[in-house]
């Protein structure tokens, strides 16, 4: 179902997950097999199905990154390959080289094979410091080396029931929204959203349905966002998604980006069929 007034979107669907600073260097290693394997013993029309209509994403960390992608490479050109994964890093400057010690150039990223850079984590705005201003010139170095920015937005605090509620969170993630879109030149450039209210990341429950289809509902019929290319700019929904969820939301969601739930590689590939056949 499509707000009336906008066109039906067209986006492929897209889930994934983060495993952030939890996993050893074996563990990367074992759940990239044991991931891939599983979704390899799916039945060939399911594992087709997916294939044609999702995405897949995994984000490891940097030392990993390459091994994640040599490993997928090495397997058949079909869900279980990097045909259709996507390999992404957790960050990256936004310069391609200088000294900028410790450091992760974006321009290295798309050398080793690098598809997607999740960039404005919550985690990285509270730590580090992240702001708008440089998430924004983060994601336009990531388009610049022809990768696909996976910016995160969010509401800070939860806010309160009602449509004054609402508004205050829509205003605070257009904020966000608006910086990264301005900073890229290319309009027609793919991006990804991912919304992650900060109050609802890592909670036991994720935020309320009829909130999180009230803000993305508000940003897609924004004048800045609808100037964007129709179908170059994708909304996730993150914080606390499992299981059920992307059911609820698929009339303004295009997937999900998944936390340590889907780090059990069952619960991943059960998750990406939910999201896949829903």
């Amino acid at each position: 179902m499509s707000t009336p007034g906008r066109p039906p979107r067209k986006c492929r669907r897209i889930v994934g997950v983060s495993t952030k600073m939890y996993f050893s260097a074996d563990k990367t290693t074992n759940f990239t097999s044991t991931f891939s394997s599983n979704l390899n013993d799916l039945l060939e029309p399911e594992r087709l199905k997916i294939a044609s209509t999702t995405d897949v994403f995994i984000i490891p960390d940097f030392i990993q990154l390459r091994g994640v992608i040599d490993s997928l490479r090495s397997r058949p050109p079909n869900l279980g390959g990097t045909e259709s994964i996507l390999v992404g890093a957790q960050d990256c400057h936004w310069e391609d080289y200088g000294s900028f010690t410790g450091e992760v150039s974006p321009a290295v990223l798309a050398a080793v094979g690098c598809r997607i850079v999740e960039l404005g984590h919550a985690e990285r705005r509270r730590l580090f410091g992240e702001t708008d201003e440089t998430t924004a010139k983060k994601a336009a170095a990531v388009v610049r080396n022809g990768m696909i920015p996976l910016v995160c937005v969010g509401e800070v605090s939860q806010p309160q029931v009602g449509t004054e509620g609402l508004e205050k969170a829509v205003e605070e993630v257009m904020v966000q929204v608006r910086s990264v879109l301005a900073a890229i030149a290319d309009k027609e450039a793919e991006v990804i959203l991912a919304y992650e209210p900060v109050w609802a990341i890592g909670a036991s429950e994720p935020a309320g349905v009829d909130h999180v289809l009230g803000v993305v509902r508000r940003i897609r019929e924004n004048e800045e966002f609808q100037a964007r290319m129709e179908g170059s700019v994708r909304i996730l929904y993150g914080g606390s998604a499992g299981p059920g969820l992307f059911d609820k939301l698929k009339s303004e969601l295009d997937g999900l980006f998944l936390g340590r739930f889907a780090h059990d590689p069952e619960q991943f590939v059960k998750t990406i069929r939910e999201v896949a056949e829903a």
